[in-house]
């Protein structure tokens, strides 16, 4: 059986647990937290989340594993069979992941846990993100889904990175990032209501406490 390293807090552990949810693929998680010790680093080779063990060994970084996943088990395809569809909804989930997730979560010390940080950083982040939201208001399609009319692998990343970038945005710069794109709200929205989707919300709250106890103990 496939095992899916990781915590149902991170984002991207959740990405690759909806991936696994509607392809209908049987797995266990195991919770593993990211760090540097020889055991984390045995598993994930920089410590991070999240890692598939499959029967030859452990595979990580996301973008891999859900592409591993389309081309190695059966199930629900999340990519379209069509070169030219395929790529684009690669080069969304890139670009969501490179112009919207990275740039908020330089800031998500400050947004979620009470941090401060410095202007210069917040000032590059917001730029960042305006542009990133201003590309993808330009490139998804939202119909409905973020690359047409199915859910894809863009799809997971625009669920599980977008609105934590909102988050950041409402919370530091009193800005609505999705204010422009009432098509990609209501993607959210019909998003939420999916079963899976609302199965890994439960379990990130579930396990809210423990991962909030384990930051509190890095302190």
């Amino acid at each position: 059986m496939l095992k899916l390293y990781g915590f149902s807090v991170s984002n991207y552990y959740n990405m690759v647990k909806l991936a696994l949810l509607e392809k209908g693929l049987p797995f266990e998680e195991v919770v593993f937290y990211p760090g540097p010790s020889p055991e984390a680093l045995a598993i994930s080779p920089r410590g991070k989340v999240p890692v598939l063990g499959v029967d030859q060994g452990f595979i990580n970084e996301t973008s891999v594993i859900l592409e591993y996943l389309e081309q190695s088990q059966k199930g629900t395809p999340l990519l379209s069979s069509e070169p030219f569809e395929r790529a684009q909804a690669l080069a969304l989930a890139k670009e969501i992941e490179l112009y919207i997730e990275l740039p908020g979560r330089a800031c998500y010390a400050e947004a979620f846990f009470g941090m401060t940080l410095p202007d210069a950083i917040k000032d590059k982040t917001k730029a960042e993100l305006l542009l990133g939201f201003a590309s993808l208001g330009r490139h998804g399609k939202f119909a409905p889904y973020v690359a047409g009319d199915s859910l894809s692998i863009a799809d997971l990343y625009f669920l599980y990175s977008v609105p934590l970038a909102c988050a950041v945005g409402q919370k530091l710069f009193g800005i609505d990032l999705l204010a422009e794109m009432p098509a990609a709200k209501a993607l959210l929205e019909r998003l939420e209501q999916n079963p899976h989707v609302q199965r890994i919300a439960a379990d990130k709250e579930a396990a809210m406490p423990a991962f909030l106890a384990m930051v509190a103990s890095k302190k």
